[in-house]
């Protein structure tokens, strides 16, 4: 064989050659644009990052690294994904069988203080009214086409909890995993974008002035029993939100207990950050070209939208009621920390209290309301997969 032979198999081999849809071309450059954001901009870099290489990965031709085909049968044959799949479908496994989200929510719990909540149980009702979106994102997809399984996996977007979302879609319609990703976290990364606007038409500035009391100390012994009665009633009535819920309350009570420091440490730094970079880079593989370039992945992200919007009014409004309720000594604005994205939306809403009012600090307060969206939006996922997962 000579050299031109062989320049001429390598270009032909090559992936420049076989880039054939210009739609791959779109993939990559959206590839980019992701990293960019997540680098530059910060936005949830340390699953932005991960997502945009993984779709970088896919979409390069002739690499074999990802083969949908392989998760497209109804029963999966892991074994033929373990002899015949890319390095991606090996990662993409702890994505299908659950793993990586289950132990996320476990390092979640082990940073996690509920300790607000408990000192202020109302907030249980603020995580949960902050809930609405899933269910008005689920009734607008199913109005647009879409299946219920797809709807149930579109409005947990609402949940503003990117794992809950991964953990439901990868069981009801792995097939919009992708967007369903793409769209929680990028709407999770945009929060002191989308609420405030949201939380000063909801709230007058006599509302958001508000200075709410010092919350009481909780006792270490309600921290140590609250994971573990929530986990027994909760999969006691819900057994479905076992893997979400119980992998929480252990990380939390690996916490709080005061005897597994070193395991605490553990689950929230070396196994989280571990579990991230396959879960993020796994979820990014979903997007090959022919499935995600699609009108329905628009639909779904402007739906993801309509879900983030609508899950704080649901925590605004509520907070109004309580504000009413309570004579004026419960700022309403702490209602839109309802949605799960901590600390985020906590930080959002004395941001805005504290641009009304300079001495106004409702973190604390609005800490209660996020954390309790964690267990509202996992009890959500929970239920949706108790309708539609059988």
């Amino acid at each position: 064989m000579n050299i031109s032979d062989i320049l001429h198999g390598t270009l032909t081999s090559s992936g420049f050659a076989n880039i054939t849809d210009v739609r791959q071309i779109i993939m990559l450059l959206l590839a980019f644009f992701l990293l960019y954001l997540g680098i530059v901009k910060k936005f949830e870099p340390l699953l932005l990052v991960g997502i945009a290489f993984g779709m970088l990965l896919t979409n390069l031709p002739v690499t074999g690294i990802y083969t949908p085909e392989l998760w497209e049968a109804a029963d999966i044959d892991y074994g033929k994904v373990l002899k015949e799949g890319g390095l991606l479908d090996i990662i993409y496994i702890g994505v299908k069988t659950g793993l990586y989200p289950s132990l996320i929510f476990m390092g979640v719990g082990a940073m996690t203080d509920f300790g607000p909540m408990l000192a202020n149980k109302k907030s249980l009702l603020l995580g949960a009214a902050a809930q609405l979106g899933i269910y008005c994102a689920f009734i607008l997809a199913s109005l647009a086409g879409f299946t219920g399984k797809e709807a149930a996996s579109i409005g947990i977007i609402g949940g503003a909890d990117g794992p809950t979302a991964i953990w439901l879609t990868k069981t009801l319609a792995p097939q919009i995993l992708g967007p369903v990703a793409i769209a929680a976290y990028s709407y999770m990364a945009l929060i002191p974008m989308i609420q405030p606007p949201i939380m000063r038409a909801l709230t007058t500035k006599k509302e958001r002035e508000v200075k709410m009391e010092q919350l009481r100390e909780v006792s270490k012994t309600e921290k140590i029993v609250f994971p573990i009665v929530v986990t027994a009633v909760a999969c006691l009535v819900l057994p479905t939100v076992a893997p979400l819920l119980g992998c929480l309350m252990l990380g939390n009570l690996l916490k709080e207990c005061g005897v597994t420091g070193r395991l605490a440490d553990t689950v929230q730094n070396g196994l989280m950050n571990t579990v991230t970079v396959f879960l993020s880079v796994a979820v990014g593989a979903t997007t090959v070209y022919y499935n995600f370039l699609t009108w329905n992945t628009l639909l779904i992200i402007a739906l993801g939208l309509v879900a983030f919007a609508f899950s704080t009014v649901g925590g605004l409004l509520l907070g109004k009621l309580m504000y009413v309720i309570s004579g004026g000594k419960i700022n309403p604005l702490i209602g839109s920390a309802g949605v799960s994205a901590v600390p985020m939306a906590a930080r959002v809403s004395q941001l805005e209290g504290q641009r009304a009012n300079k001495f106004n600090y409702l973190l604390m307060h609005a800490m209660g309301p996020n954390v309790a969206g964690v267990i509202g939006s996992a009890v959500a996922a929970g239920f949706l997969l108790k309708v539609f997962g059988g």
